[in-house]
C-alpha cells in the first residue's frame, strides 16, 4: 500500500469564491509563479515568487543571491583599508560615488583626521551630482514599467551629461574610486566648475519638462496613485530610510538630522510624500520625492560651487593607516537611503571586519507588506517604485 504524501501548509491550495460578471459563483485556486530571476521588471537578478489568486497577489517572497560578491569577506582580506574603496563602487553600481563617501567617513573617524574643506565641497559636488545620475535611472526605468518609453531616453540623456563630468574628473563613468581617505585621488580639472554650473542651468527647465511628460500624465498617474501604500509606521518598523521613507511622509535625512561633509552650510530641505494624486506611501509619492529631490540636489551643487574654498585635496595621513583598535559606524544618505559600515579595527593596517548596512537589502524587505491585495500588473510598478540596485541587495 502507497504512502499517502501531504504539501507543505504554505503549498496546499486554499480556493475561494467570487462572482463572475453574470452572477455566477466561481471558484478560485491560489497558484505560484515566478517572476525572475531574469525578468525586465525585477530591476537586477531578483527572483519574485508570487503567491496568487487569479490576478490578486496573496504573498510575494523575494529570493536573493543570485549576485553575491563576497564584499565584505573580501573586504577583510585586503591589504590595507584604502584597497576596499573599489569595492564599494560595484555595492551599488548606480551611486558608486556616495559608496565610497560612507567608507572613507568611517575610517577618518577611526583615524580622528579631518579633511581640508576644499574636500568637504568637493565630495557634496559629487554626491549631489551622483543623486541625480542614480534617480534620473530611477524614474526613467520606471517610466518603461509602466509603459512610457520616451521618459527613459530623456533621463538617460541627461545622466550622459553627469557621466562626463565624472570621467572629465577622474576617468571613469561608473566605478570611480574617487574618495580616497583623507581626501581625494586628485583634484578638479580647471574646466570643472563651469560645466558643472552649465548642468545645472540646462537640467532646471529640464525636470519640469520631465514631470509634465510622465509625472503628471493622466495615464502615469492612475497607474501609480493608490498603489503599494507604505504606511509611516510600517515604514518606519521595517528600518526604510531614502526615498521609501520620505514617500510615506517621514520627514528624515540623514545630510539635515546627522549632517556630514558640509551640508548643514547649505540651504536645502528634504522632500516628503504628501499623498497629493492618491495615498500618503503610494507609489505615486515615492516618485515624485526623487524628482524633487533633483531639484534639491541642483540648489545644493550650485550653493557649494559658488563657496568652493582653494587648498589640498588630501590631508596629512600615515602612509600606512593603521587605525588603533576599536569600532566605528558611519552613515550618509545615499540616492536609495542610509548606507551605513560598520569597521572593526584590531590596530593591523587590515579591516578586522567590514560590515555593510545596504538601504536597497532593508528597503526590498517591505515589498510583500505593500503588494499582497494588489495586482500582478501593479507589482511592477510597486518593485520599481522601490529601486533596488541587487549589488547592494546581494553584497
Amino acid at each position: 500500500m502507497s504512502e499517502t504524501k501531504t504539501l507543505p501548509t504554505e503549498y496546499v491550495s486554499h480556493p475561494g469564491e467570487i462572482k463572475s460578471s453574470l452572477g455566477h459563483t466561481v471558484r478560485t485556486d491560489e497558484m505560484i509563479i515566478n517572476m525572475g530571476p531574469q525578468h525586465p521588471s525585477t530591476h537586477g537578478v531578483l527572483r519574485l515568487e508570487i503567491v496568487v489568486d487569479g490576478e490578486i497577489i496573496v504573498d510575494v517572497i523575494p529570493h536573493i543571491g543570485y549576485l553575491h560578491r563576497c564584499f565584505e569577506k573580501h573586504a577583510e582580506h585586503m591589504t590595507n583599508y584604502q584597497q576596499v574603496i573599489p569595492y564599494c563602487d560595484r555595492l551599488d553600481y548606480c551611486a558608486a560615488i556616495n559608496e565610497e563617501h560612507s567608507y572613507v567617513l568611517a575610517v577618518e573617524r577611526m583615524l580622528k583626521i579631518e579633511v581640508p574643506e576644499r574636500v568637504e565641497y568637493i565630495r557634496v559636488i559629487m554626491a549631489e551630482l551622483q543623486r541625480i545620475a542614480s534617480h534620473l535611472i530611477a524614474v526613467g526605468t520606471f517610466g518603461i514599467d509602466a509603459g512610457a518609453f520616451t521618459p527613459f531616453l530623456y533621463a538617460f540623456h541627461d545622466r550622459e551629461l553627469i557621466l562626463s563630468l565624472f570621467e572629465m574628473t577622474c576617468g571613469a563613468r561608473l566605478l570611480y574610486n574617487y574618495f580616497w581617505i583623507g581626501g581625494l585621488s586628485h583634484d578638479l580639472p580647471p574646466q570643472f566648475v563651469d560645466k558643472a554650473k552649465e548642468f545645472c542651468t540646462y537640467f532646471k527647465p529640464r525636470i519640469k519638462e520631465f514631470n509634465d511628460l510622465l509625472t503628471y500624465n493622466e495615464i502615469f498617474v492612475k497607474r501609480t496613485a493608490n498603489v503599494g501604500v507604505l504606511p509611516q509606521d510600517v515604514a518606519i518598523n521595517f528600518a526604510c530610510s531614502g526615498p521609501m521613507l520620505r514617500g510615506s511622509g517621514v520627514n528624515w535625512d540623514l545630510r539635515r538630522d546627522d549632517p556630514y561633509s558640509v551640508y548643514h552650510k547649505i540651504e536645502w530641505e528634504p522632500k516628503i510624500g504628501k499623498g497629493e494624486m492618491g495615498t500618503v506611501g503610494d507609489v505615486w509619492d515615492r516618485h515624485i520625492v526623487r524628482m524633487r529631490e533633483m531639484e534639491e540636489s541642483v540648489k545644493i551643487i550650485e550653493q557649494a560651487l559658488a563657496a568652493l574654498p582653494a587648498g589640498n585635496v588630501q590631508a596629512a595621513i600615515p602612509k600606512r593607516i593603521r587605525p588603533d583598535a576599536g569600532e566605528i559606524y558611519a552613515r550618509t544618505e545615499t540616492p536609495r537611503g542610509e548606507l551605513g559600515f560598520y569597521i572593526i579595527s584590531d590596530g593591523s593596517g587590515t579591516p578586522y571586519r567590514v560590515k555593510g548596512r545596504a538601504p536597497a537589502f532593508v528597503n526590498l524587505s517591505v515589498l510583500p507588506e505593500i503588494s499582497r491585495g494588489g495586482m500582478i500588473a501593479d507589482l511592477v510598478l510597486i518593485a520599481g517604485s522601490v529601486d533596488i540596485v541587487l549589488g547592494q541587495v546581494d553584497r
